[in-house]
């Protein structure tokens, strides 16, 4: 697992790279929208993110008190530096295993996101159908209740779920558009769809 050291050093090394980037170009290309000449407005799960450029300082807009998880800004920032090139999105869905050098990770994908979702929700398909409204997820006609969400706008991710029974043990999967691994490593995938699944996990007891 990382250490906190490991996200305070990505996060220098991430804020290097885009300081000489310039705000305009990173926001286009990312698809969020800037304030005035030094801020970015970056939406992400059910919060609201400012930024500051060039040096990246993140402050949560409703609770300015809050802090911003650290591992969620390096998310954040490598997405800002992975949208420099990426393709546009596809209609193609593929298995966390598809990403590009995602073998490796899968096992850290599974117990951050898969297992999760099944432990919480693969008896409760309702609870899921209601934390998925709160995190503006789209109904996809997938299992038992599956929907499509945007963490972010270039990393869309579909979240299906098929509740268990007495004969059957609840199923889940996490589908990727193909682009994903254009833009995040196959490690920034894993936390972004555990991500996904805590805060869903989170809004279902709200």
């Amino acid at each position: 697992m990382p250490r906190i050291d490991d996200y305070i050093n990505a996060k220098k090394i991430s804020v290097e790279t885009l300081s000489a980037m310039s705000l305009k170009e990173i926001a286009r290309r990312a698809e969020f929208e800037t304030s005035g000449d030094n801020l970015l407005r970056i939406p992400f799960l059910n919060r609201v993110y400012r930024v500051s450029f060039p040096d990246f300082q993140f402050q949560d807009e409703t609770e300015a008190a809050k802090e911003v998880p650290l591992q969620e800004q390096v998310i954040i920032l490598h997405y800002l530096i992975g949208t420099r090139s990426a393709p546009e999105l596809s209609k193609n869905w593929i298995a966390y295993r598809e990403i590009p050098g995602a073998s490796f990770y899968f096992s850290a994908f599974v117990k951050r996101a898969i297992d999760p979702l099944k432990k919480v929700f693969g008896q409760n398909t309702a609870g899921l159908v209601k934390a998925a409204a709160k995190l503006d997820g789209k109904a996809i006609d997938a299992g038992n209740a599956g929907f499509e969400f945007k963490p972010l706008p270039k990393v869309p991710l579909q979240v299906i779920l098929w509740e268990g029974d007495e004969e059957f043990p609840p199923e889940a999967n996490i589908l990727f558009n193909d682009n994903a691994g254009e833009i995040l490593s196959p490690e920034d995938a894993a936390w972004i769809a555990g991500m996904l699944v805590y805060r869903l996990i989170s809004v279902s007891f709200q």
